[in-house]
C-alpha cells in the first residue's frame, strides 16, 4: 500500500516523496522543516517551513509562521503566512495575521483579520 501511494503522489520537489500530515488529535510545538508539502488537520503552535503546498484542513489550526510555495487555508491560522504563489482562504478559514504573497483568493465566509501585502517577486526565505 506504501508503495502504491509513493508512486501515485507527486509532492513538492520530489515525485516519490509520501506526504507529510498531521492528524487530527496531534498537537505539536516546535518548527517544522520539510521539502515538500504538508497537510494539518491537528495543532501547530510554531513555524512551518516547506518548499512545497501547506493545506490546513477544517480541523487544523496553526498559531505561529507558514512559510511555503503554496496555501490551502480551511481550517484556524493565527500569526504570518509567507507563500510565494497563491494563497486560498476557503469558506471555512479563519485568518488572523499578516499575509504575504503573489495572489491571493478569498472565498465568501472566510474571516480574515489582518494585513495583506501583494508582492510580485515574493519568495520564502530559508529561515533556520
Amino acid at each position: 500500500l506504501l508503495n502504491e501511494i509513493v508512486k501515485k503522489h507527486k509532492n513538492g520537489i520530489n515525485d516519490k516523496q509520501v506526504p507529510n500530515i498531521i492528524a487530527l488529535g496531534t498537537n505539536i510545538v516546535g518548527d517544522i522543516e520539510s521539502e515538500g508539502d504538508f497537510r494539518i488537520e491537528g495543532s501547530v503552535k510554531g513555524k512551518i517551513i516547506a518548499k512545497g503546498r501547506i493545506v490546513v484542513g477544517t480541523s487544523g489550526n496553526v498559531d505561529g509562521e507558514i512559510i511555503c510555495s503554496d496555501a490551502d487555508i480551511f481550517g484556524s491560522v493565527k500569526g504570518k503566512l509567507e507563500v510565494l504563489n497563491l494563497t486560498v482562504l476557503k469558506a471555512t478559514a479563519i485568518f488572523s495575521g499578516d499575509v504575504t504573497t503573489k495572489k491571493i483568493s478569498i472565498e465568501p465566509g472566510a474571516v480574515f483579520t489582518g494585513t495583506c501585502q501583494m508582492k510580485s517577486d515574493t519568495s520564502p526565505k530559508d529561515r533556520k
